[in-house]
């Protein structure tokens, strides 16, 4: 592995423990969604590895930011498919 990438996911690691005193005092349902996003920036931390940014909280909003845009286009496609209107299997005789 890219030593570059394992440094960042060290510092990232580093920056998520450093926010755990606010994810501890948050009420369970925020701390569940606090949680979900500190999942996306782990799953985007090889990309934001590649990143010439040495501000490890930058990569991990861009990293949030992109994870809610893939969940939004998602939900604007499954909602546009379900409004369309259903076409008739068979003509009326």
């Amino acid at each position: 592995m890219d030593k570059t990438v394992e440094s960042f996911k060290v510092a990232l690691e580093g920056e998520i423990c450093r926010w755990s005193g606010f994810a501890r005092a948050l009420r369970k349902e925020d701390r569940e969604a606090f949680d979900e996003l500190m999942d996306m920036c782990r799953s985007y931390a090889s990309e934001s590895g590649n990143a010439t940014n040495p501000i490890v909280f930058e990569p991990m909003v861009m990293s949030i930011l992109l994870g809610q845009q893939k969940k939004l286009r998602k939900l604007e496609h499954n909602l546009t498919v379900s409004n369309k209107p259903t076409e008739q299997l068979s003509q009326p005789s």
